[in-house]
């Protein structure tokens, strides 16, 4: 990561992603709110329905203002298998399998070749991700949308004894996965932070064979693979690193989160942090910072699941802890 930048070598101020439009406190207060009105409903990153000996689970998600570089270069061929992601990875993070995906499409006008574009992408998630797309929606609403906006529904199934309990225990190692860059969480953040001297089809400077929309846009990992070893080997709880970053672990419960050893975060991460001078903790509370997926489970398990897994490795361990906080790179994130 870079240093930070002495406020007396420079008068700009680094960018936050509240600054950039997205405040994220603002925006689980009013979650909070919609919770609260609608009724309380079980599960966390899923929706729970108890159908007898099983559970079904719900999860919905879009993909956010990455869109906006999708638009920017007329390429919309990745922007489904972010769809398919965001939703189902929350699905895998409370021990459920994802099955079948229907999505929704809205446009200010209709446009076949984006439509084929966004099809395709949304053929291949589900191909990553094992579900069947089981149909959609398109609505044309000009004077609602402007440009096109994309999000989906995923249902998933999970015996009952197969939902994983949800709460770290103190003692537990945490194991984790990497993500494949920038995923589909702050976006507008980095938007704002690498335009400020560039345009998005500039080769992306540490990797020239790239354009910067090109980076951008790697579609979001699906973490399907890690479901039957974590389930066949007592999780406690999962986490998938979205909006949040760093700070969805303490979603495991009001533990400490020692990482001391996570993944590198990839270049994408260290050039918005220096195009934006965006500082350290603002970054790991917004991104991934290069780890997509964690899970917390008991010491003598955690070997068998990383073994189980292509690049699955233990990044840390859970200490108890009056409230929840998050250990990293020398930070303390709460």
């Amino acid at each position: 990561m870079t240093e930070d930048v002495d406020a007396e070598d420079t008068e700009e101020e680094g960018l936050t992603y509240a600054e950039t439009g997205v405040d994220i406190d603002e925006s689980e207060a009013a979650t909070a709110a919609l919770i609260g009105a609608a009724g309380e409903f079980e599960g966390d990153y899923a929706g729970l329905v108890d159908i007898g000996e099983q559970y079904l689970a719900l999860a919905t998600d879009g993909v956010g203002t990455k869109l906006l570089v999708a638009e920017a270069i007329d390429d919309y061929s990745t922007v489904g298998i972010d769809c398919m992601a965001m939703n189902a990875n929350d699905l895998i993070a409370a021990g459920v399998e994802p099955v079948a995906f229907v999505d929704y499409l809205a446009v200010d006008a209709p446009n076949e070749e984006t439509s084929e574009q966004i099809g395709a992408g949304l053929r291949e998630g589900a191909k990553r991700a094992g579900v069947s797309l089981v149909g959609g929606e398109t609505a044309v609403m000009p004077d609602v949308v402007t440009g096109l906006d994309i999000a989906g529904t995923c249902a998933g199934l999970a015996p009952k004894d197969a939902i994983f309990p949800g709460e770290a225990d103190p003692g537990d190692v945490i194991v984790g996965w990497p993500s494949s860059g920038i995923h589909s969480n702050g976006l507008t953040l980095a938007r704002e932070a690498v335009t400020q001297t560039h345009e998005y089809e500039d080769d992306f400077p540490p990797n020239p064979e790239k354009t910067i929309a090109e980076e951008l846009l790697t579609p979001t990992r699906i973490y399907s693979e890690v479901l039957t070893p974590l389930r066949d080997n007592d999780a406690n709880a999962a986490a998938h690193v979205t909006g949040g970053g760093w700070t969805n672990l303490t979603r495991m419960g009001d533990h400490r989160y020692v990482v001391d050893d996570p993944f590198d975060a990839q270049d994408v991460f260290a050039f918005v942090q220096d195009e934006g001078n965006v500082d350290d903790e603002e970054m790991h509370r917004t991104f991934n910072m290069g780890t997509g997926f964690v899970a917390a489970l008991p010491e003598e398990d955690a070997e068998t699941v990383v073994d189980a897994t292509e690049d699955g490795r233990i990044i840390g361990h859970v200490e108890e802890s009056d409230d929840g906080v998050v250990e990293i790179r020398g930070l303390e994130l709460r």
